[in-house]
């Protein structure tokens, strides 16, 4: 058992209250999912000694609150918040991260914006990203249930270097989202640029 005080100054409830609200709001299989994420993130937190751990298992836990919402609640969220219209475009793949955040502030009232830039950033990654928003994108890809192959190779990497484990899962997501010919979200292709063929 992880045992983290929260002192509240990043939300109102403890993390066996925020678990509850969790493990009622998921499925077993995401709720379970998040649990494996913050296990990651705190590990990467220790490696890279960031010592803010409550903020880390606080956007870790929250990351796919969202990631289970219908359709229409994004579409509504997108509209009452006046967040970019291109939006309405795309689908859950990039809305439980970039819209999602939207709904983390309104419900469980988390105002801080490291937390919500680290949900935001957590699919499509970001031009400039904190070492909080590396770990909860790195956390999430390589925590220990994924099994994709080289799953083992990019863990190796990023505890290594995270920066190159950013740079590692960008350049595969977009080689994967190529060979699917799937439409690309632009701040996906933002972040190879940085990341990837900048390097």
């Amino acid at each position: 058992m992880i045992e983290i005080n929260y002192t509240n100054h990043y939300f109102n409830l403890s993390r066996e209250k925020l678990l509850e609200v969790l493990k009622n709001k998921l499925s077993n299989f995401r709720f379970n999912h998040v649990l494996r994420v913050e296990k990651k993130a705190l590990e990467l937190a220790t490696r890279y000694q960031y010592e803010n751990i409550e903020q880390v298992s606080i956007a870790a836990l929250v990351h796919d609150y969202a990631k289970e919402f219908d359709d229409e609640l994004f579409i509504n969220k997108i509209k009452d918040k006046a967040l970019d219209p291109d939006l309405l475009n795309w689908g859950n793949m990039i809305w439980h991260g970039v819209v999602g955040a939207e709904f983390i502030h309104d419900d469980l009232k988390i105002t801080d914006e490291d937390i919500l830039n680290a949900v935001r950033h957590h699919t499509v990654g970001a031009t400039y990203m904190t070492l909080l928003d590396k770990i909860i994108y790195m956390a999430d890809y390589i925590e220990d249930g994924r099994d994709f192959p080289e799953v083992a190779k990019v863990r190796e990497i990023t505890f290594k270097n995270i920066d190159e484990g950013v740079a590692w899962q960008t350049l595969h997501t977009i080689e994967y989202l190529l060979n699917k010919k799937v439409p690309i979200y632009p701040q996906t292709i933002n972040t190879y640029n940085v990341w990837v063929a900048k390097k």
